[in-house]
């Protein structure tokens, strides 16, 4: 009896041992990213976001349907928000220029990538590269609308 017992708490250790790494790979792909960029979706309304906490948490950088040259000073959505914003959301209308196309330094110069409008969001900007390189979190000095690009923010 002692055997048996010892025995189905091996078999029964093993097939919980084996399970954890499942359970957790499951996890990992249950669309856990951006449950809060979720729930703050909009809808389409026109304008775009930006964060500087990752999911969209921490404070809101700014909302702007249009251009902004510099996200460090007036006019425009933006202001005192170079170099801060680690999550962005494109909530533009659909059709012409609905994708944005962020850069790496005010006045759109010197690297670039694009949120398109079916994306959403890019809720983890740390894992995402301008066309010069450069890492994209923390790293954006202004935006604007454009109706095509070819590096994309994920």
């Amino acid at each position: 009896m002692r055997k048996f017992a010892i025995t189905a708490a091996v078999i029964g250790l093993t097939a919980l041992g084996l399970g954890v790494p499942a359970t957790t790979a499951q996890a990992a792909e249950s669309g856990a990213q951006g449950p809060v960029c979720d729930s703050k979706w909009p809808g389409r309304n026109g304008n775009m976001y930006a964060w500087d906490g990752y999911d969209c948490q921490g404070a809101l950088l700014g909302v702007d349907a249009g251009n902004d040259a510099d996200w460090q000073w007036a006019p425009g959505g933006f202001s005192n928000a170079w170099d801060k914003a680690s999550s962005v959301m494109n909530a533009g209308y659909t059709g012409g220029n609905d994708v944005v196309q962020f850069w790496y330094v005010q006045e759109y110069q010197e690297g670039y990538a694009c949120l398109s409008p079916y994306e959403y969001y890019a809720d983890n900007l740390s894992d995402n590269y301008f066309s010069n390189g450069e890492n994209a979190n923390n790293n954006i000095r202004s935006h604007r609308w454009v109706s095509s690009c070819n590096v994309w923010l994920t």
